[in-house]
């Protein structure tokens, strides 16, 4: 019982890193990174879709993004898909392709992003702290159920406290690394 309390801790935190690491991707860093337009999507026959699936994304070069729609008369409708996205980036059309120039970042749009991520840091700290009191009230229910002893109650705890500090330890380091690339000049 105690092992199948542990897999769905380490299960949670891994979905809480998994989550972090997708907002993170998020987050523009003054280079061209494709994951800044997963969220984005285009009004595609009345149907909204994700950017991916109806044209081409590549970045030629580390402040360019160019998108090549597989219809032509898609431009406009992805142009303004990523405007409406509140990206912070001006897409501009020659009609065949779509090119997002990224900007270069303010040294106070840097502090202001690094506030940003470690807000982010901090959700997913609480997230696996969430799992832990989870864990741990599992854990009393077992033992007061009779299910479990008290030993093995006592050595669970301190291996769910050892997966937690692993998680956030791993958090840390996402955080540490997005922060030192928002940074980099």
């Amino acid at each position: 019982m105690v092992d199948d309390i542990l897999k769905d801790l380490d299960g949670g935190i891994a979905k809480a890193i998994d989550s972090l690491k997708r907002e993170l991707a998020k987050v523009r860093t003054g280079r061209a990174n494709l994951a800044l337009l997963d969220g984005v999507r285009v009004d595609y026959y009345g149907t909204p879709s994700p950017l991916n699936q109806v044209a081409s994304v590549s970045t030629p070069d580390a402040r360019l993004i160019v998108i090549k729609p597989w219809e032509k008369k898609l431009c406009p409708a992805i142009e303004d898909a990523i405007r409406r996205s509140e990206l912070g980036v001006n897409p501009s059309s020659d009609g065949e392709l779509v090119r997002i120039p990224i900007p270069a970042l303010t040294e106070e749009r840097r502090r202001d992003l690094t506030k940003v991520v470690k807000r982010m840091g901090e959700d997913a700290r609480v997230a696996i702290r969430n799992q832990r009191r989870e864990a741990n009230e599992m854990l009393k229910e077992y033992q007061a159920a009779g299910d479990i002893t008290e030993d093995d109650q006592s050595n669970g705890q301190k291996k769910v406290q050892a997966s937690i500090d692993k998680g956030i330890e791993k958090v840390d380091e996402i955080v540490g690394k997005k922060e030192a690339e928002i940074m980099e000049v």
